[in-house]
């Protein structure tokens, strides 16, 4: 109730201007710009069109101003007291040009949008640094969800449509050409999240070609994207605003549907009114922006909603954050005033046709009165990349670093009132009361009892066992169980199965002298261990591994042995359950599976993200098993399981004997021309923005021991792996591989170069990992070879021409994928998938060819290609 208290009865020496900003029927106008001219500063109202504005005694010229209604100006004197207001803004008015009108005119908009995208660049490089405060609130409600989670929502304290509302106040500093540093002085939430950041979403700039993935209506593609139609023109404040509508040409995701306002002359935003959607998600955002220098527009007032439904649930989520205090340091190369000619309806005059390959970029648009848009364009783009060859870190995209001040969850309610710039609705007071009551409740229950604390010290629960668990004991030591429930199966060799991995793990880790990167040292013990019912036999191995890492650079070494069962394919092309569902259902036992007692020295280095390479020595007996089970749930008088040996096409009986290896791995990659970002001091690298180039090789000496046969190899593969988006358009995902035997004097089974193949129903994780419709070892082989790999995600091919489905999120692919070796037909095959249905799943159906003739086909069902799921050891 001291929450209420306080914001009821501001203290007594406030002063400034207050009031309630609406339309002509008093209808309240939420977010509204309330924008003091001669301070270039402003602030919003709040969903209830309320502001309060605390400002020192003088004279203010105050403009009001929403999207689609007529700007206000109003002069008022600020004394020892609020002044109250009531403003009430009209409809926007719009006049249009007179055009000639005849056959094939174009629309005025295009003219419009074509020197806006111009100057699009001129304006993102025109101030070389700012800073500015920022206010963010985020309100989110929880519209509906599953009646059978009602109850249990209501017993956590999260009802329906009510709000929770999180708020920060930061500083934001930010330096050309893509360095913003973020520094919270505060923040509040009525919700879990206290980690509310605004950089997310005023750091994004409508004049690049991208704004969160989606095409800006200025990017230098638009016309491809959009169509444009000029709703109207209108004066505001002695500058002309022209009112364009942006039209996608195919809607749904990754595209914008709304209103630009560009100025006349500057070719400037002046605000804007643009949805989305993401993954079946609407999203709506508006910006209001204002002259914080002259002929210098920045963003003052931005709002984003989203809204949508999943899987039962439905909310609503509005962000509004308000920009103010803006400190700029302009770009002192671009202080020209150049006039941009459109060469489709004006003629470019003689003089300035040709543009001067002698004088630098800047100059000549120092120099020219007037240019062509394209020159504009060009000569913009010449003078960019000349600063960016200056740049020392030019493989850096991105500088973020997000900073919290130490007192940041600690302001009172008295700091909050006096630094919001828009008053909070009575059901975001009510939000606070509820969730700072459930607060209280929460601290009385764990009063002694820190949350991380708690984690730290975890005690043993008996499903730990199966699901995983850490347990630490202090100075860096801890222990623990892998996920273990995926180790429990049926296979035909071992029969029902159980399976256990665990750790010991010492780590040692120190800041070192930037006090951003870690320097890691450690010593990890994992026993791993299976026991089969029907062929009573336990095996073993344990792995020592010592790592040392520091930052993204690191190298580990180990030794690993024992004696275990492994799959003739070593990439494991089908899981153990899978594997054990087509067993006891289908009777179908596609795993195949030897035995290998071994020892192995191993070493791996990381030198830097670019380059990594792994290499291993290992000594194993190597033997082929049988099956000890033929139990199943269906078809046991039916049908037979097939052996433990793969079938292949021609006699390679000797293939299977057992037999020794001495053998020698070297594994390398390689990312040319990586690209990074910073946060907060430490360089992530941005692994899509190159290929993977990869190198394997592999070597089996013929040194006899134990009078057994003894491998005698050496092979050698090439590979690449990429994705490449086109716009919106399409993202097309490739992994290629070639390789060949240099010598192939004794080679088993095992050693064979195997292909990722697929029989059962499931398809693989990954767009670009495994063939589709493959056997798994029919084209197994000691011979050269040449594979493909191709997946094409389409925003719009068939039934995604639908808008309504396109909205929904689903996407369709094609795939075709290629396999050929020295003694085997052209394998190919291509098929079709509807991707992302239900926002989870992934449905394929396609067929597989050995030359021109069919060889398999049908469907497969997997997680949609945007998920990444990884089951930690």
């Amino acid at each position: 109730m001291t929450l209420v208290l306080v914001i009821a009865s501001p203290p007594s020496n406030a002063q400034g201007i207050k009031g309630f900003v609406s339309s002509e029927d008093g209808q309240p106008l939420a977010f509204a710009t309330v924008f003091a001219r001669n301070l270039n500063d402003g602030i919003p109202t709040n969903q209830d069109g309320y502001f309060e504005w605390k400002l020192p005694n003088g004279h203010y010229d105050i403009l009001f101003q929403y999207l689609g209604y007529t700007a206000q100006l109003q002069t008022f004197e600020v004394k020892d007291d609020w002044v109250e207001v009531n403003v009430r803004l009209e409809m926007q008015t719009y006049g249009l040009n007179v055009v000639e009108v005849r056959e094939g005119a174009e629309d005025p908009a295009l003219t419009v949008i074509r020197k806006a995208i111009a100057k699009a660049k001129y304006h993102k490089l025109q101030v070389d640094a700012y800073s500015m405060m920022v206010y963010i609130k985020g309100t989110g409600e929880l519209t509906d969800a599953p009646f059978f989670l009602k109850k249990k929502l209501a017993k956590e304290g999260i009802g329906l449509n009510e709000a929770y509302t999180s708020e920060s106040v930061s500083k934001i500093d930010f330096k050309q050409p893509n360095e913003i540093k973020e520094t919270v002085i505060s923040i509040r939430s009525s919700g879990d999240n206290n980690q509310t950041s605004p950089a997310p979403y005023i750091g994004a700039s409508f004049y690049d070609d991208k704004v969160n993935e989606i095409i800006s209506p200025l990017a230098r593609s638009a016309f491809a994207y959009y169509k444009f139609r000029l709703e109207g023109t209108f004066l505001e404040n002695e500058v002309l605003v022209n009112k364009i509508r942006v039209i996608p040409r195919s809607k749904g995701e990754r595209v914008f549907d709304g209103y630009i306002y560009i100025i006349e002359d500057l070719w400037t935003i002046h605000s804007l009114d643009l949805k989305t959607s993401l993954l079946g998600f609407d999203i709506r955002v508006r910006q209001q922006y204002a002259p914080v220098m002259e002929n210098v527009w920045m963003p003052i007032t931005h709002t984003y909603n989203f809204g949508g439904k999943f899987f039962g649930f439905a909310g609503e989520f509005q962000y509004l954050a308000s920009t103010r205090d803006y400190e700029l340091q302009l770009n002192q190369d671009l202080i020209f005033e150049t006039e941009i000619l459109d060469e489709k309806i004006t003629e470019i005059p003689e003089e300035i046709r040709i543009l001067s390959t002698k004088q630098s970029p800047i100059e000549q648009l120092e120099e020219a009165d007037q240019l062509s848009r394209k020159q504009y364009r060009k000569l913009l783009a010449t003078y960019e990349k000349e600063a960016n060859k200056e740049r020392e870190d030019k493989d850096i995209l991105s500088v973020r670093s997000h900073i919290i001040d130490s007192l940041a969850t600690k302001r009172n309610s008295a700091y909050w009132d006096s630094i919001r710039p828009a008053p909070l609705t009575d059901k975001e007071i009510l939000g606070y009361v509820r969730d700072d009551s459930l607060a209280l409740v929460e601290v009385a229950r764990n009063s002694e009892v820190d949350s991380i604390a708690q984690k730290a010290k975890r005690r043993f629960k008996p499903f730990d066992f199966l699901t995983g668990g850490r347990y630490n004991f202090g100075r860096g030591r801890s222990a623990g169980f892998h996920t273990n429930w995926t180790k429990m199966s049926f296979n035909t060799v071992e029969g029902f199965k159980v399976g256990f991995s665990g750790f010991y793990r010492k780590e040692e880790v120190t800041k070192l002298a930037d006090s951003v990167t870690n320097h890691v040292k450690s010593l990890n013990f994992r026993p791993a261990f299976r026991y089969g019912f029907a062929s009573e036999i336990a095996y073993m191995t344990l792995d020592f591994r010592r790592s040392v890492t520091k930052g993204r650079e690191g190298y580990s070494w180990g030794v690993d042995g024992g004696k275990y069962i492994y799959q003739y394919n070593a990439n494991e092309p089908i899981s153990e359950q899978v594997n054990a569902v087509y067993s006891l259902f289908l009777r179908e036992n596609y795993m195949k599976m030897y035995e290998k007692t071994f020892a192995k020295l191993y070493w791996a280095h990381r030198m830097g993200d670019k380059f990594t390479y792994r290499t291993s020595f290992s000594i194993e007996e190597r033997s082929p098993l049988t099956n000890h089970s033929d139990y199943s749930f269906f078809y046991s008088e039916k049908k037979e399981y097939s052996a433990n040996q793969p079938n292949l096409k021609g006699d390679e009986e000797a293939s299977f004997l057992a037999n020794n290896g001495l053998l020698f791995d070297l594994n390398i990659d390689w990312r040319p021309g990586l690209k990074y970002q910073v946060r907060n001091g430490r360089k992530i690298p941005i692994m899509d923005s190159t290929p993977l180039i990869f190198m394997n090789y592999k070597q089996a000496f013929p040194i006899i021991y134990k009078g057994a046969e003894v491998a005698d190899f050496q092979q050698v593969e090439l590979g690449l792996k990429h994705a490449i988006s086109f716009g919106v358009s399409g993202k097309l995902a490739f992994n290629l591989n070639a390789g060949t035997f240099l010598n192939k004097d004794k080679v088993y089974f095992m050693d064979y170069k195997h292909f990722g193949g697929n029989r059962t129903i499931f398809s693989n994780m990954g767009a670009a990992s495994n063939y589709r419709f493959l056997d798994y070892y029919t084209f197994s082989t000691t011979d050269s070879y040449v594979g493909g790999l191709f997946h094409y995600q389409f925003r719009k091919f068939l039934f995604t021409q639908l808008p309504g489905l396109r909205f929904s999120g689903v996407r369709e692919n094609l795939f075709f994928n290629y396999l050929k070796t020295d003694s085997s037909p052209h394998y190919w095959e291509l098929g079709y998938s509807l991707d992302n249905l239900f926002r989870i799943f992934r449905l394929e159906v396609g067929a597989g060819f050995e030359n021109r003739k069919y060889s398999s086909g049908g469907f497969r069902f997997g997680i949609a290609t945007f998920i990444s799921i990884n089951i930690a050891e």
